[in-house]
């Protein structure tokens, strides 16, 4: 849950209505407008999507926005590197564009695994052998690296019960895949979109509202982004 000061909005010239993970937007507006966002550390008791379709259309949406999101600001590589400069801007095209593409390039890059029982792959052409040897072995490497990082984010007494369910966390890199790619095509078709998420135990208390996916009345112009430094 995101609290701001009504002088730091206005200052960014609020949100796109338009972009459906507004939050996303709203903190690079924030930033370009040289306010800076911290976190608060607290813990959220909030319960995720729990049913896998759920899941992918609560993705989705996120995804959709992300693109959104990139390429509103990206349209203007040099005005972004000036309000950003040169870290944060890398940071910016790491976050967004980096998660959009790690989700779509993920089938291809676990296909490399093949490589390490001697099966061939078009991605070894024109390399050194060992090179696309190591390629291939790192996606095996990855996935017990974050396994390990999984288990000990889960420290506090209250979540180590949940370590035993960390591995399959992996599935969740595939269907990341399968978000990213109904991203796009909405992108295209229903842009303004907005799948709400019916929260709890597959459904939750709330899987009626959750249902009501229609498309809402278009929303008003977003006005226009107009950034000034903070005093």
């Amino acid at each position: 849950m995101p609290f701001f000061r009504r002088r730091a909005l206005e200052a960014a010239g609020a949100w796109d209505a338009h972009n459906v993970t507004e939050d996303a937007d709203l903190g690079v507006r924030l930033a370009r407008a040289g306010y800076r966002t911290e976190v608060i550390g607290v813990t959220t008791m909030e319960e995720a999507a729990a049913a896998p379709g759920a899941w992918v259309r609560q993705r989705s949406r996120w995804m959709k926005g992300y693109m959104m999101t990139w390429s509103v600001h990206a349209a203007r590589p040099v005005a972004l590197l000036r309000d950003l400069g040169w870290r944060r801007s890398l940071g910016f095209h790491a976050l967004f564009l980096g998660a959009i593409l790690n989700a779509a390039f993920l089938p291809f890059m676990w296909s490399t695994l093949v490589m390490t029982f001697g099966v061939p792959h078009p991605v070894a052409r024109g390399m050194p052998e060992g090179f696309a040897w190591g390629l291939a072995v790192a996606m095996p490497a990855m996935t017990l690296l974050n396994i390990a990082v999984g288990r000990a984010a889960l420290r506090a007494e209250h979540h180590r019960p949940l370590r035993r369910w960390v591995p399959t966390m992996e599935l969740y890199f595939p269907l990341a895949t399968l978000a990213v790619a109904r991203a796009a095509v909405e992108l295209v078709l229903r842009p303004f979109h907005w799948e709400k998420t019916a929260h709890g135990a597959f459904g939750g208390a709330d899987a009626d509202a959750g249902a009501d996916t229609a498309d809402p009345p278009a929303p008003a112009p977003v006005r226009p982004l107009r950034l000034a430094r903070a005093a």
